[in-house]
């Protein structure tokens, strides 16, 4: 079984993360003005999936396991 960082860690990586995700959207907001940026708001929508995706499996590992 994996040892897991602290809840501390995790809910501060979870922060810093959430914020990442928040910046990329007023990026893309900014982009969407332009159409000539389209390949990189598609990059920044990406990365934001990315994020979305580490953020859920690090609150996955917050949760406590359950007893079969």
């Amino acid at each position: 079984m994996p040892i897991l960082p602290p809840a501390d860690e995790l809910h501060q990586r979870i922060a810093e993360l959430r914020a990442e995700h928040r910046g990329l959207d007023e990026q893309i907001a900014r982009l969407a003005a332009n159409p000539d940026d389209d390949l990189e708001a598609k990059r920044l929508k990406r990365r934001k999936l990315q994020l979305k995706d580490s953020i859920f499996k690090l609150e996955c590992m917050l949760i406590p396991d359950e007893p079969a």
